[in-house]
Formats: C-alpha cells, sequence, structure tokens
C-alpha cells in the first residue's frame, strides 16, 4: 500500500511517524471530509513531496495510519481476573482518551464510508474481544467468577463504561481525565465486580 522510495534515499522513520501522528490528528479533527495530503503536510511540518515519496494517495497514507497507530488490545494474565480487567479497561481508556482517540473515535462513525476503515476497526475491536473472553473465562476456571458469570454483560459494562468514560468527558477535560485514568479503571471494575461478584483479592 505504500510508494517505493528512490535508491539512494533513505526512508526517515522519524518523518513517517511524524506524518502518521499528524494524519491521526488531522482525522480526529476534520473527518474523512477534511483529510487531506495537504492538510496533513501543514500538521507534520514537511511538504507534500515528502509524502508522496511515501504513500501515493490520502487513501494509502491513511491505511498507513490505521496500521501504525491503531494497535490491538493485548491479553494480560496477572492470576487476578480483577487485576486482568483493571488492565483491560486501562487499554480501553487508553486508546480513546490518547493523543489517537479522537481518530478512534472518529473511525467508529465513518469507517464503513472510508477505503480500508471497517477492516482496522474490526480488527481492534476483535482484538478487544478476544482478549477480554480469554480474561472472564481464566476467571471463571480459577474459581475467581460464577460459572454462571455472563461474558457478554461483564465485558459491555466494563468496556462499555470505560468507552462512555472517554467519550462523554468534554475537551477541555480530556487531560485531566486522562491523568486519573488509571484509578478510574480500578474503581470501575471494583464497582463492576461488588455489584455482582465476590472476587476473591
Amino acid at each position: 500500500m505504500t510508494a517505493g522510495v528512490p535508491a539512494g534515499r533513505p526512508r526517515d522513520p522519524g518523518v513517517d511517524e511524524r506524518i502518521t501522528r499528524a494524519a491521526a490528528l488531522v482525522y480526529g479533527t476534520d473527518g474523512w471530509a477534511g483529510f487531506s495530503v495537504d492538510a496533513v503536510a501543514r500538521k507534520a511540518g514537511v511538504g507534500k513531496a515528502s509524502i508522496y515519496l511515501r504513500w501515493p494517495n490520502k487513501e494509502a497514507l491513511f491505511v498507513a495510519t490505521l496500521a501504525s497507530r491503531l494497535g490491538g488490545v493485548r491479553d494480560i494474565d496477572t492470576g487476578s481476573v480483577r487485576d486482568d480487567l483493571v488492565a483491560l479497561a486501562r487499554q480501553v481508556l487508553a486508546t480513546f482518551l490518547g493523543e489517537d482517540g479522537g481518530a478512534v473515535l472518529r473511525l467508529t462513525v465513518e469507517a464503513g464510508g472510508i477505503p480500508a476503515g471497517r477492516e482496522h476497526l474490526d480488527r481492534f475491536l476483535r482484538s478487544q474481544v478476544a482478549a477480554a473472553r480469554a480474561i472472564v473465562l481464566r476467571g471463571i476456571d480459577r474459581g475467581q467468577l460464577s460459572r454462571d458469570t455472563s461474558v457478554t454483560l461483564l465485558l459491555d459494562c466494563i468496556s462499555g463504561g470505560a468507552l462512555n468514560h472517554a467519550v462523554a468527558t468534554p475537551a477541555d477535560l480530556r487531560a485531566q481525565v486522562a491523568a486519573g485514568a488509571d484509578r478510574y479503571a480500578e474503581e470501575l471494575v471494583d464497582f463492576v465486580l461488588s455489584s455482582s461478584y465476590r472476587v476473591p483479592r
């Protein structure tokens, strides 16, 4: 999906990162309608030629941006279902409250109308579901959650609660909320678990 770079002109990874970072910010602010090579070049402080040496058009640039900046959610096994769920909630919060959060939120709305957008969003969502299911099923197997635990409802409460916390945050409070995200993840998980389950600590 990327254009080759002429021999004798090695790619500078730092420029690549600056361009994809700027692309994520432009998309998060202006959406697909306002996403252009011109806008990204201005945001990144590079010439358009630098972008076209790397990607032939805005679609290829967008795909590269998603591939490099929309990471998946990792399964973490600490031995405690409570701590695993906290780690999951922290990853969700970091995704939506971090620097690329605006782009991820935009993508959840616009993915169907953007080349490769749906594919990359689905990859991210599948990684979240797979990690979350693994955490809950391990908790059930270890006796840390009851056998009749609804995997779907538990994960909807935690992942959905983390997402809503990020979405409902006003722009002028995002930095403050992001700074307290780790603590919020603990409070969210403890609230959900204490409401319905007894979890050994």
